[in-house]
């Protein structure tokens, strides 16, 4: 019988399977219990991961969980100007489908419309990588010190603290 795993902090549903980091989550994996990160409150915990509904990647390397968007950002550092749409948002980053031509590791001020009623939210990016989909950015402060971009994020992630089925976690 599959179960879904939720987090012991905050009883959410889409936890992440995380690199074993410790030589405590090495020795655990031995056993199959993995170490697991909580997308949501960042509350990372052991559990076993047999019988397990899981991505078809054993080992998720995102951070955060991303939230299908359609915002508008603009950006610039140096003598670079751009504009896109953003694709994907996390408290980590953004995916921008932009014509604009950047480089990874470039610095970017970058500015996103959230609401139509409000200024663009202010931060900070470094490009991760650039494909056909678009240009990744990982944030340079965490979303938590930027409040309205937590605000953000957690109102676009649906609540599934109300599912009880099979609760599971150990807590480290």
């Amino acid at each position: 019988m599959s179960r879904q795993l939720t987090c012991p902090q905050c009883q959410k549903a889409g936890v992440l399977r995380a690199r074993p980091q410790s030589p405590r989550e090495h020795v655990a994996a031995l056993v199959f219990v993995s170490p697991f990160q909580c997308p949501s409150c960042n509350h990372r915990f052991l559990a076993p991961r047999l019988g397990l509904i899981h991505p078809q990647h054993p080992v998720d390397r995102r951070e955060h969980l991303r939230i299908p968007v359609r915002l508008y950002l603009s950006f610039s550092g140096g003598k670079v100007r751009g504009e896109g749409m953003v694709l994907d948002l996390s408290r980590g980053g953004c995916i921008v489908k932009s014509e604009t031509q950047v480089h990874i590791d470039d610095i970017f001020y970058l500015q996103l419309t959230l609401d139509e009623t409000e200024p663009p939210l202010e931060v900070a990016g470094m490009v991760r990588s650039v494909s056909p989909r678009g240009i990744a950015f990982k944030f340079l402060r965490a979303a938590q010190e930027n409040k309205r971009l937590l605000a953000f994020v957690q109102a676009q992630v649906p609540d599934q603290s109300d599912k009880t089925s099979d609760k599971v976690g150990v807590a480290v």
